[in-house]
Formats: C-alpha cells, sequence, structure tokens
C-alpha cells in the first residue's frame, strides 16, 4: 500500500513513464520518457475519472519529456537519446495546436543543432529554452518568440562564456569535470533564474529580451556533488525577503555520495544570493553514507500557490514542502507510491497542481497519480 500523510490518492492512470506533467484548465498532457510514447493527452474534468484524448507519438532514438502548454498552444522538446538515433529527425521544439485536445495538429518543428532541447519555460509568447547548437558546447539559454507559432523567432541568447566554440572562445573547465549545460530557465518579471547542471545557477536581467545579462551566480559544485537541477522563484516576499528554492538532482553525481536535497536561497539582494536553509527527506540521509541514484531529490512543482511547493523526490514520492519560515522549511505531507509493476521501487519524476489545488505526480517507468492534499 502507498505510504501517505495528509494526502488522498483519487486516481491512477496507466500510461508509459513521464518526463513532465502540465495541466491546462481540465486537460492533462504528460511528456513521456522513451518513443514511441510522445505524449498523451487526458481529460481531467473528473480528476477520479481521467480519459485520454489522443496521443503524440516520436520516432526511435528520440524523445520528448517535456511538455508545456498555454492558450492552445503545446511545446514537447525534441532531444536524442540514443546515440545511433536517425539524425534526420532532428533536434528541437514540437509546436502543436492543441486547441481541440483530441487532435493535435503539428504547426512546426523548430530544429537546433546537436541532440536539442531539454526543458524549457513558456509563457504563451516567449519559450525560455535550452537548446544545444553547432559550434556550441553544452546546451545554453535561448529566448524563442512564438508571437507566429508558425515560424518561431529567436529573441535572445546567452551563454556561458567557453561554450561558443565557434567564436573561438577558451574552454576554462578541466577536461575531466562535466561540460557546461543549461538545464531550463524559470522566468519572473524581468528575471531569468537558469539552472546549469555542475555549473551551479545564474540569475539574468531580460528587461532587454535580445541583450540578456548576468546579475549573479552561484555554484555548489564540486563541494557538493550533485548536478543544480531547478531555480525556482518564490513569487511573494517570505519574512520580508525575496526567496529561491533551488532544487539539486539525484543523478551524474560527481562522486559517491548521500541523497541530494533542496536549498533555499535568500535573493533579497540578487547580486549576491545566500543559501539560508536545505531540505531533505526527515531520515533519509541516516549517516551521511553513500547511497543509489534517484533516491533523493530530484524536482520542485513549477506550478504552486502560497508557500507549499509540492515535490517529486524519486524513490520518495511526493513530498510537500512548506517555506513558510523559508529558514526552517517544514514537510506537511506525502505520498510515496508503490514500485510499478516489474520495478524495484518508485521513481517520481515530475509534479504540477491545477486549479482545484489537485497534484499530478508521475513516474518516469510507468503511470500518473492524481492526489489531493488533507491538510
Amino acid at each position: 500500500m502507498p505510504d501517505a500523510r495528509n494526502t488522498r490518492l483519487l486516481s491512477s492512470i496507466d500510461c508509459p513513464g513521464g518526463g513532465q506533467v502540465w495541466v491546462e484548465g481540465n486537460t492533462l498532457f504528460v511528456a513521456h520518457m522513451s518513443a514511441p510514447a510522445g505524449t498523451s493527452i487526458f481529460d481531467i474534468a473528473d480528476p477520479r475519472n481521467p480519459r485520454l484524448l489522443s496521443t503524440v507519438e516520436m520516432p526511435a532514438g528520440w524523445h520528448s519529456h517535456k511538455v508545456r502548454v498555454r492558450d492552445g498552444l503545446m511545446l514537447v522538446n525534441h532531444e536524442r537519446q540514443k546515440p545511433d538515433a536517425d539524425m534526420g529527425f532532428g533536434g528541437g521544439l514540437g509546436i502543436y495546436d492543441v486547441s481541440d485536445p483530441t487532435r493535435p495538429r503539428q504547426i512546426t518543428k523548430w530544429r537546433t543543432g546537436g541532440p536539442g532541447v531539454h526543458r524549457f519555460d513558456f509563457d504563451g509568447r516567449y519559450a525560455y529554452i535550452s537548446p544545444s547548437a553547432d559550434g556550441f558546447i553544452g546546451n545554453f539559454v535561448m529566448i524563442l518568440d512564438l508571437l507566429d507559432p508558425a515560424n518561431p523567432r529567436e529573441a535572445g541568447r546567452w551563454w556561458i562564456p567557453g561554450q561558443n566554440a565557434a567564436a573561438g572562445e577558451e574552454y576554462p573547465w578541466p577536461a575531466d569535470y562535466p561540460k557546461p549545460r543549461c538545464h531550463h530557465p524559470l522566468r519572473l518579471g524581468d528575471r531569468l533564474y537558469v539552472s546549469y547542471w555542475h555549473h551551479g545557477f545564474f540569475i539574468l536581467d531580460i528587461s532587454d529580451l535580445s541583450r540578456p545579462s548576468l546579475v549573479s551566480a552561484m555554484n555548489s559544485s564540486p563541494a557538493h556533488p550533485h548536478p543544480t537541477h531547478t531555480c525556482l522563484p518564490i513569487p511573494q516576499p517570505l519574512k520580508g525577503r525575496q526567496i529561491m528554492v533551488v532544487a539539486d538532482e539525484d543523478v551524474s553525481k560527481l562522486r559517491p555520495s548521500p541523497p541530494a536535497f533542496s536549498w533555499v536561497y535568500d535573493i533579497t539582494d540578487e547580486r549576491q544570493p545566500m543559501p539560508i536553509a536545505t531540505f531533505d527527506v526527515p531520515g533519509l540521509d541516516r549517516d551521511g553514507s553513500p547511497q543509489p541514484n534517484m533516491t533523493g531529490c530530484h524536482q520542485p512543482s513549477e506550478v504552486f500557490t502560497g508557500t507549499r511547493i509540492p515535490f517529486a523526490w524519486f524513490a520518495q514520492g511526493l513530498r510537500i514542502v512548506d517555506f513558510a519560515d523559508p529558514f526552517r522549511p517544514q514537510e506537511v505531507g506525502h505520498f510515496r507510491p508503490d514500485p510499478p509493476p516489474g520495478c524495484e521501487r518508485a521513481s517520481s519524476n515530475d509534479v504540477t497542481t491545477d486549479a482545484r489545488g489537485l497534484i499530478y505526480l508521475t513516474d518516469r517507468q510507468r503511470g500518473v497519480h492524481v492526489i489531493e492534499a488533507v491538510a
């Protein structure tokens, strides 16, 4: 039986494993980890009885495991998953009209060089993406204008000096250190909050979209061995301070280590981010000894209200964390699902919420759980 506290399971969806889940109105979009499954679209008007509306498929060797939707426009990433993938398909963004979710219609595909796009943010006009490109090392930041979805236009880009090999930039990192990799940007106001894997995070000023500029940066690696996955700013002040929650992902470790956790940063003076707290699942790190990958933190929901943020915590399932006191974040509920059939443990990969306050938790191996917080 699932281990639950202050949560209640409303329904479960049997579908291929998911990388991201997103809700728009009464429609749930599930982006899958592996081809041929690409994206599944469900009617969740009755959350106790989700109903499959349509699917989008992907060719072998590529995946579209991230999805964002706004005003009937769906974006999915196209990223190479296997070295032997047919490069004729190519990386980029798939752009779809889903005004009728029973009949998703591809408007166009915006192409990149290299492996493609990883994760991204989308506000209905601009997409804040993490593409690869010919001549660049790793993924970088790009702002894509989708005013005309059939003709996407680059509005701006930013990268760490040293990534633009085509321009002759000197590569400053040791050969044995992971290459720079923008994981994804998140926008709040005229700032982008950018996670950059083992190169930490960056706060960018985008008051001029065509010329993003650096405000500040911080990197906990290599002292901490986990990559930076998500930088989530809290819209409202907490205890009079501007707060950003930073999740490290429990994969791609620099060395064997205890499970990854989440940081809390005071960014009131955004030129000097200051770590003020951390959060870990109580009792998970028993004695500092190494534990297997995907035991600890993955990421927070990018959609939340108030001070309570749901997290997908890999094998620990859903954790709901209250940051009302940012110096002492507290877990106020959890739901740890049973492992999917044939799996040793759960692997909760992504989480989001809807306007009703319901929580949607996907497992990267199989299935989605619809959960209600009850306290």
